[in-house]
């Protein structure tokens, strides 16, 4: 691939990436993604094979942003908590975060392609559960350090963290209200400090 031709494809994905996690797969039409680029079917086309390979090259684009975001966060601080309470506090700007991204890509994609398309479906779920073991990885290491006590095994703590977290997002979406997001977040600091602090 010629680098012209590299940077094209980037800029579709960057472009349609947002686009994509509004509307939605079925939602989002050819007429969508060609005003948003300023290029025709047949030149989108001749960087994706079709729709559903460009819906995936975009949701892995706004994963990616999400992914090493969340990887930063968990690398501030010494010690488990302080890596924890880095991630939280980054949940409780997430709305912001995810504003340029056309929202949170795990809930908007995850419903949205959870009936109607497989491929799209199976990323989210993968997506997921690597957002799920980052954590469990910083609570197995905080307890092997003798940091942290876990009352429970580390991927179950991260799953049962990250659906509260997830379900915060979602209820601050469809209402439109942020303080689901931050006071959920906040009972979280004080739940992690009451359950794992040693």
């Amino acid at each position: 691939m010629t680098k012209k031709a590299e940077r094209t494809t980037a800029y579709i994905i960057e472009t349609v990436a947002p686009i994509f996690n509004k509307h939605g797969y079925v939602g989002t039409s050819m007429s969508d993604l060609t005003e948003a680029t300023g290029l025709t079917k047949g030149a989108i086309y001749g960087n994706f094979e079709n729709k559903e390979a460009l819906a995936l090259s975009a949701f892995e684009y706004n994963r990616n942003l999400l992914l090493e975001a969340i990887d930063n966060k968990l690398e501030i601080g010494i010690e488990a908590l302080d890596k924890l309470f880095s991630l939280l506090s980054f949940y409780k700007q997430y709305d912001i975060f995810t504003l340029p991204l056309g929202g949170c890509p795990i809930l908007n994609v995850g419903v949205d392609a959870h009936a109607n398309n497989k491929l799209l479906a199976a990323a989210v779920k993968e997506t997921i559960k690597e957002i799920e073991g980052k954590i469990a990885l910083v609570l197995e290491n905080g307890a092997n350090k003798e940091e942290i006590r876990l009352p429970v095994p580390p991927l179950q703590f991260a799953k049962q963290l990250f659906t509260m977290i997830q379900g915060a997002v979602a209820m601050s979406t469809m209402t439109q209200d942020r303080k689901y997001l931050m006071n959920t977040v906040t009972y979280l600091e004080h739940l992690v400090k009451q359950e794992l602090k040693k």
